[in-house]
């Protein structure tokens, strides 16, 4: 497949991706809390993780985060509610088991450590959920933080 081609599918893929709700995303004072998100359109969630970053507030993810959520919890300036869960499954086009081509590879390269490591290592092939909690997650990738 020529590279214009795949660039072509995965923007017409990404193009059919849900909107990702920001329902689940409150300002409180000096924190932004992310509760309950379910992800959603990855590229949007992408912009959506520059907005936090640059917010010099501190981004509590609380509750279930899955799907593109998870890459909110490598900003520098998140950290993981004691008992948040973080679920991983692979990227793909709502009602379908298509996975859109590079999507992963986008997600993947916010991941850091052995979160990073199973990702590649089939997470990001795989349409089971795989739930982490707050701790196992910190233990996978140690540069995360709980919340105090």
């Amino acid at each position: 497949m020529s590279k214009i081609r795949l660039i072509l599918t995965l923007v017409l893929s990404l193009a059919v991706l849900p909107l990702a709700s920001h329902a689940g995303i409150v300002e409180r004072g000096r924190f932004i809390d992310v509760e309950n998100h379910r992800g959603g359109n990855v590229l949007q969630m992408v912009q959506l993780r520059e907005r936090l970053g640059r917010s010099g507030k501190t981004v509590r993810i609380q509750g279930y985060c899955r799907s593109a959520c998870t890459i909110l919890t490598t900003l520098p300036n998140a950290c993981l509610a004691p008992k948040s869960r973080i679920g991983f499954h692979a990227p793909r086009i709502p009602n379908t088991q298509i996975i859109p081509p590079l999507v992963d590879e986008i997600m993947g390269n916010f991941y850091r450590g052995g979160i990073r490591d199973r990702w590649f290592g089939g997470w990001n092939r795989s349409m089971k959920m795989t739930v982490l909690t707050a701790r196992e997650y910190v233990r996978l990738d140690p540069q995360t933080r709980i919340c105090g």
